[in-house]
């Protein structure tokens, strides 16, 4: 990118989020920077091969209902329709968390600045479809937050703006994502700025990729100590949305199988105890696997 490629402010800007706070939030960020938010694009189904699975209609409820006003809101038929609309909006660049799938190079190529991610890690470490999830089962107190240009492979181009928010075990989802917003307030205006100015970005070295988790990892483990199997609990909490047969943690007691949804290390009045290869570990919240 040099100085010469890169047009004049106020951009005209795309954004593509699955979760509709995240795009209203970006919306309002651009406004404030002086930039123009022109379309918000997201996707009715992950899984392009697949039905809408169940339980995905609260998110798209949330996408027409709390997505940001004033813009217009696209459902891509599929991947290669994506580039033709962002041409048709002639954007600047592309604002894009939390979407499913893989842009293709045609896309990436549409804005003139390219399309800007941001990741929900210290890339270049937990790449992948669910840092949130990989980032607690592994015991990291941080959750991390990187902007790069996406390239053709998954979050490995080069890197604008990064930081942390701290985790603790009162956070869920909806409070992990409320501390990153205020985060991305900060580190946003730093990555735009860079872009601006030509910046190319920081190159990634090394790192990691985690995929989905295994199959073994939705059935709870006898031999997992107490706080093993809490942040098993606390990982899946913490994952994208996917068909509620193949979510875990499940565990199996004598007669019944349920779907651990909240534990607590320490002694809850009322709270089913479990005992696990270590200590107890009481069950707040259930459901039937």
């Amino acid at each position: 990118m040099t100085q010469g490629d890169i047009p004049a402010a106020p951009w005209r800007v795309g954004i593509i989020s699955q979760i509709a706070p995240i795009a209203a939030a970006y919306a309002d960020m651009l406004r404030e920077l002086g930039h123009t938010p022109v379309v918000h694009l997201a996707t009715r189904r992950f899984n392009t091969r697949e039905p809408v699975p169940e339980g995905a209609q609260p998110f798209l409820a949330r996408l027409l209902f709390e997505g940001p006003p004033g813009i217009d809101l696209v459902f891509p038929a599929n991947r290669k329709a994506i580039a033709p609309l962002l041409r048709a909006y002639d954007l600047d660049l592309v604002v894009c968390t939390a979407f499913p799938w893989l842009l293709p190079a045609e896309a990436l190529a549409a804005p003139r600045l390219g399309v800007l991610n941001g990741h929900p890690s210290r890339l270049p470490n937990y790449r992948g479809p669910m840092p949130f999830g990989w980032q607690i089962r592994n015991g990291e107190t941080e959750i991390g937050f990187t902007y790069h240009l996406m390239d053709v492979e998954f979050d490995t181009g080069a890197m604008y703006a990064q930081g942390a928010v701290p985790f603790t075990d009162d956070d869920d989802m909806a409070s992990v994502w409320t501390k990153l917003v205020e985060l991305c307030r900060e580190l946003l205006p730093a990555a735009l700025s860079r872009l601006a100015a030509g910046d190319p970005g920081d190159p990634q070295e090394g790192g990691s990729y985690q995929s989905l988790f295994e199959e073994d990892y939705v059935l709870v483990d006898a031999a997992l100590t107490a706080a093993e199997v809490h942040r098993q609990v606390r990982a899946w909490a913490l994952t994208p949305w996917a068909p509620t047969s193949e979510r875990g943690p499940v565990l199996e007691l004598p007669g019944r199988r349920i779907r651990l949804l909240r534990t607590s290390l320490t002694e809850v009045d009322g709270a089913e105890r479990h005992d696990c290869a270590d200590a107890p570990l009481w069950i707040l919240e259930s459901e039937p696997a």
